[in-house]
């Protein structure tokens, strides 16, 4: 038995922003590893401690190509949450390194906030709070409906979708859903109605794109769509703020092309940025946007699972199992030691 399988180099990314837990480190114990904790904010200080890994756990950080190809004994790189396009999975596929993510990790929590988020635009909570401490009560306000007057388009029925369908509807919404793997069976089932990308936009009184960040998604919400929606709708965005073009949308809100935003997530600035980020773009000067730090899928207890889950997942590997979600599960072909989960 070699030396790296007798005391394995795991690394802990992301260490800084969000530490690791006691139940994660005494779920990795089992293989008396190095353990090495870092933020890793740069590539550069990725690869340092990178570089000899056996396992790597990652949270927000990036893992790009030019790194992931200078790994000489990674055999995991498990992702703590659900999004892995900050990974280059096929460069990861290419050096056969399993990825392994949670995808049902914070679906309750993804689609509360959701619905949070569109709630509060939906009865003006922002913009009541600021009134109420000038000491003042509007008496009239323009565009608060009744939701059960409202429609909701998802763009993305996975899971989170099927999940914040699932509490519009008990708020009486009628649901539009539009997703390429989208079944009439599917849609009978969730109680929804199937839609195209542009019924999608041009009936949906809130809109929450929901589909993973991929090439083809990347910017999908832009001026074009902007412009083909209602002046009255509402973007809820707690996907990828990538899906959106986020300095179109600040213009359509500031020439009321739409009405109004809701985002917990972004491309503009890195809000896991060890020490804060910068607030200087259009968004953050708009009164008809509401924003939350890409807090999202946070609990307590989606704390205390995907830091367990995402240990256990190294664990299966160095005992020869497949892990519970691999991104790339091909890889096994020729990674021998991890055949199944039997």
């Amino acid at each position: 038995m070699t030396s790296s399988v007798q005391a394995p180099k795991i690394v802990r990314l992301n260490a800084r922003t969000m530490p690791m837990s006691s139940e994660e480190r005494q779920i990795l114990a089992a293989l008396k590893p190095e353990l090495v904790e870092v933020e890793g904010g740069t590539d550069d200080e990725v690869l340092d401690v990178c570089r000899d890994a056996d396992a790597i756990l990652i949270v927000s950080a990036y893992l790009r190509a030019p790194v992931i190809r200078e790994l000489t004994r990674c055999r995991i790189i498990s992702r703590i949450g659900t999004g892995v396009d900050k990974i280059d999975i096929d460069e990861a596929t290419r050096k056969g390194i399993i990825v392994n993510n949670l995808p049902n990790v914070f679906t309750e929590e993804v689609a509360d906030h959701t619905m949070a988020l569109l709630l509060a635009a939906a009865r003006q909570i922002k913009y009541l709070d600021c009134e109420i401490r000038k000491g003042r009560k509007p008496f009239s306000l323009p565009h608060m409906h009744r939701l059960s007057s409202q429609t909701v388009g998802i763009i993305g029925f996975g899971l989170i979708g099927r999940a914040v369908a699932k509490r519009c509807k008990a708020f009486g919404l009628r649901v539009l859903a539009c997703d390429p793997c989208m079944t009439p069976q599917l849609a009978h089932q969730e109680g929804v109605t199937i839609a195209d990308f542009d019924t999608i936009l041009a009936e949906s009184d809130y809109l929450c794109p929901l589909c993973p960040l991929l090439p083809q998604t990347r910017g999908m919400l832009a001026m074009p769509q902007f412009k083909k929606m209602k002046n009255t709708a509402v973007i809820v965005n707690t996907g990828r703020g990538e899906l959106t073009d986020e300095n179109d949308l600040a213009v359509a809100l500031k020439e009321g092309i739409i009405r109004y935003a809701a985002l917990d997530v972004f491309g503009i600035v890195n809000v896991f940025g060890a020490d804060g980020f910068a607030t200087d773009h259009g968004l953050f000067k708009l009164d008809n946007v509401i924003m939350t730090p890409h807090v999202g899928a946070a609990s307590e207890e989606a704390a205390l699972d995907c830091r367990r889950r995402a240990a256990q997942a190294v664990i299966d590997v160095f005992n020869g199992r497949m892990p519970e979600h691999p991104v790339n599960p091909d890889v096994r072909t020729w990674f021998p030691k991890c055949n199944s989960r039997e």
